[in-house]
């Protein structure tokens, strides 16, 4: 990785794996301007992971329609950005832990998520739920 302030090479200084959120958590050194910097590596998900929105229609995942779809859910709150954020890293802490081929299907991404939002806000699990219904009509 280059130095985000001088474009020079850099070197690790130090490295923590984040087991829950499935993450690499960097501390780098550039080796020309001695800038410090933190980096944080997380999966290419969209690359990765296909959602299978139906039996005939199928994407690849992107994290950002999980969190505006939470986003959408958490607006009644004062802190909707953040919570929606935090909760979107743990639906997809809790997805990826369960994902057994490189595919999330609508259903399971449905249920995880309501679960979560659930146990944070009944009523932001209810708004979840009424946009997006457990099973196509």
């Amino acid at each position: 990785m280059v130095c985000i302030y001088c474009g020079g090479d850099t070197s690790v200084s130090n490295s923590r794996s984040q087991t829950k959120t499935n993450q690499v958590w960097r501390r780098r050194h550039c080796l020309d301007c001695d800038g410090l910097f933190t980096s944080i590596e997380v999966a290419d998900l969209a690359s990765s992971i296909l959602y299978k929105k139906d039996k005939r229609h199928v994407e690849p995942f992107e994290r950002d329609k999980l969190f505006i779809s939470i986003y959408e859910s958490c607006k009644h709150r004062k802190d909707a950005p953040r919570a929606a954020t935090a909760l979107t890293t743990t639906v997809l802490s809790k997805l990826l832990a369960q994902i057994e081929t490189a595919s999330l299907s609508r259903e399971k991404v449905i249920d995880v998520s309501s679960i979560v939002l659930k146990h944070f806000d009944k009523a932001a699990a209810t708004q979840y739920l009424a946009y997006h219904p457990p099973h196509k009509s």
